[in-house]
């Protein structure tokens, strides 16, 4: 969605006739088609989202349900009637759109950025309008990193969704004085299930724990996944033009988790494991590793996991251009050397970019596609 049609919708989400209104609405982004919504019961909103096989639907969310998620955030960032949100993200995501009912929820000011994402005058503008809580994925934050720009004076929290913020980009923006704080949350969930608390930022940036929000209960099944249950879930699902309710209290998710008493620990997707000669290994994880040891040096990147005839699967890590593809090498070699050989990671394979959703999150379907085919030409 272009960003002026995205403000006009935020707009009209924060105004009283959009909740007043029963009749149920999808979101979409600009010049796209929204589906047919005569099946989905009233008082809903429908955001997209897709599966594993990127398979469109849509998760129905009533109202009451995203107006408590705002609710249970803003008590956990003491967020009141003088708080300004700040909105860089498009409403037709849970993400943006959480921002837009939080104002709404706590009475106070919403702020939209207007103008395409550029880091330095989103910096400008959070210190013209006095922002006091934002939400931004960690593709912004990476971005305000390079500008290495300081954050506004008013800043209280910077909740960072979409994707995981490693420890030395979290902490290297805590440094700038960016108040980021890591959550977790799901379409499902009418955004965040987890959230660091405004007192985590008395101490260095950790991705995890991640502390529940008070509406939700959690509990993991017998394969290490997480079960949510709350007040904030969604209420069904439209799939193929037939709306599909939601059976039971309780949401299975994908998501391998711990709980503890700190909160929840993210443990990657169950369904990213593959086999390497034998060992269970998740992508993500060595992913995460990845860039925790080599600090942005390499620029963006990811790690794929492609067919292998003699191991079953091997990873493969995919670098945009223009990174140096002789330091990438060197690293990755240096990561091989200590790592068993069901971690080890060959590449670099360089493409001009990796294919990312409108807010940066990587769309892995896609990813493998592009690593498939780039795979095929060498090997002619």
């Amino acid at each position: 969605m272009h960003r002026s049609s995205w403000i006009d919708a935020a707009h009209r989400v924060a105004g009283d006739a959009f909740w007043r209104d029963e009749a149920p609405v999808a979101l979409v982004a600009a010049g796209e088609d929204g589906p047919d919504v005569a099946l989905v019961p009233a008082g809903h909103v429908l955001f997209a989202t897709s599966g594993s096989a990127d398979e469109p639907k849509w998760l129905a969310l009533g109202k009451p349900a995203l107006l408590a998620s705002a609710a249970a955030v803003n008590g956990h960032l003491d967020v009141d009637e003088d708080a300004v949100w700040a909105l860089a993200l498009p409403v037709h995501h849970v993400g943006g759109f959480g921002v837009v009912a939080r104002a709404r929820a706590a009475n106070c000011r919403l702020a939209c950025f207007a103008g395409p994402w550029m880091a330095e005058e989103f910096v400008q503008w959070l210190d013209d309008c006095g922002a006091t809580h934002t939400s931004l994925v960690p593709t912004q934050v990476h971005d305000l990193l390079v500008l290495g720009a300081r954050a506004p004076w008013a800043l209280r929290a910077v909740v960072v969704g979409g994707g995981r913020l490693d420890a030395a980009v979290g902490e290297a923006a805590r440094s700038l004085g960016w108040p980021v704080l890591a959550s977790y949350g799901m379409t499902e969930a009418g955004s965040q299930v987890a959230t660091q608390p405004l007192q985590a930022l008395e101490h260095p940036y950790c991705p995890a724990p991640i502390p529940l929000l008070p509406h939700w209960e959690a509990r993991v099944d017998s394969a290490g996944c997480l079960e949510i249950r709350g007040p904030a879930l969604f209420s069904g699902v439209l799939k193929g033009g037939d709306y599909h309710p939601r059976a039971g209290e309780w949401h299975s998710t994908r998501d391998l988790a711990a709980l503890g008493p700190d909160g929840l620990t993210p443990l990657g997707r169950a369904d990213a494991l593959v086999k390497i000669a034998g060992e269970l290994v998740d992508p993500l994880a060595i992913e995460g590793k990845l860039a925790a040891s080599c600090g942005g040096s390499i620029g963006p990147f990811a790690v794929v996991a492609v067919a292998d005839t003699r191991l079953g699967s091997r990873l493969v890590v995919v670098v945009e251009r223009p990174a140096d593809a002789a330091m990438a090498g060197d690293f990755l070699a240096a990561h091989n050397a200590r790592v068993p050989r069901s971690q080890r990671v060959g590449g670099p394979l360089l493409v001009d970019a990796i294919p990312r959703g409108t807010l940066g999150k990587i769309r892995r379907s896609a990813l493998s596609r592009l690593v498939a085919a780039g795979l095929a030409r060498v090997t002619r």
